[in-house]
């Protein structure tokens, strides 16, 4: 009797596994199904995101302007001159960028391009040290329009792409200048503008976007945090790095720089790849220098004259 019920209780033992392990029940097939039901698709939370009604505001608020047009000024030096100097603009180029999808805001491409010489007035000569430093000969400055013909045609060109109104003058899109540290437009086009004897017009007017300071800020809080980041932030700290245009290529993991440097036409190239960078990687695209288009030098005479003797 105990040996025949052994031999049952091993047959029953025997059907239960073949059953647990060889053909799933009804139930745990309907329990997996629905497990696998409520598992979170990626796509439609993003997809679902998309079509909240504050999301876009979000995106806009975040990169709120629409085009950046990107400034590489070469100007009028000599061998040893601080940037007190004044310079005169030799070269003007400007690489226009646009989103590839306006309502994302997740890509910049550069939709065009436009790039002058300038004629100096005050010291039409260049040194050998500017030739050298900046590739432009002596022929391509004599032949240029002034500086006031440049304008015009910049203003043409962002008149012809839908930035400005021609008649009024006034911004038809939100556009934010941006160059490789301050001196573009802080420095080399408000002498210029003194030196030429204009006023400066009001859509170069404005605060800009220092791409150097905005790699350099996000290069410091990638690698440190809390005080230690909030120190390095700090703009006088003796240890805080200052990138050039090749070393914010190195830190972004962009290749080398393409073309040859001190070109303005090249430089700018450079920044539109960096700056296209950042916004691939959701940094904020938001000027960060403010432009005070009153600002004097002490070589300012009066009525664009240029005090020699006060020259640092």
């Amino acid at each position: 009797m105990f040996e025949f019920t052994i031999l049952w209780t091993l047959i029953i033992a025997v059907l239960l596994a073949f059953l647990c392990f060889k053909r799933p029940s009804k139930v745990w097939q309907t329990i997996n199904m629905r497990e696998r039901e409520t598992e979170p698709n990626l796509t439609n939370v993003a997809q679902d995101n998309e079509q909240r009604p504050d999301f876009w505001n979000l995106v806009r608020s975040r990169q709120p302007y629409d085009v950046f047009l990107v400034l590489d000024i070469e100007g009028t030096c000599e061998l040893g001159s601080s940037f007190d100097y004044p310079n005169e603009i030799i070269e003007f180029p400007v690489c226009l960028m646009r989103w590839k999808d306006d309502r994302q805001r997740r890509e910049l491409e550069v939709v065009d391009e436009f790039r002058s010489f300038v004629k100096p007035s005050w010291r039409p000569t260049l040194t050998r040290f500017c030739k050298e430093l900046t590739g432009i000969s002596q022929l391509q400055v004599d032949s240029a329009p002034s500086f006031m013909e440049v304008l015009q045609s910049v203003f043409q060109f962002l008149v012809a792409h839908g930035v400005l109104d021609e008649d009024s003058r006034e911004p038809l899109l939100r556009f934010c200048w941006c160059s490789d540290g301050p001196y573009d437009i802080r420095d080399f086009v408000i002498k210029q503008c003194f030196i030429s004897k204009i006023v400066v017009p009001d859509w170069l007017r404005g605060d800009a976007l220092d791409v150097k300071k905005l790699v350099t800020n996000w290069s410091i809080s990638q690698k440190y945090q809390g005080r230690k980041m909030k120190v390095m932030l700090s703009r006088n700290h003796p240890h805080r790095p200052s990138l050039n245009i090749s070393s914010q290529l190195r830190v972004l993991g962009l290749p080398a720089f393409q073309g040859r440097k001190h070109s303005g036409i090249d430089d700018a190239r450079n920044i539109a790849r960096i700056l296209s960078e950042c916004a691939r990687r959701n940094i904020s695209l938001q000027p960060n220098t403010r432009i005070d288009s009153n600002r004097r030098w002490s070589w300012m005479g009066k009525s664009g004259q240029v005090l020699q003797g006060l020259i640092g």
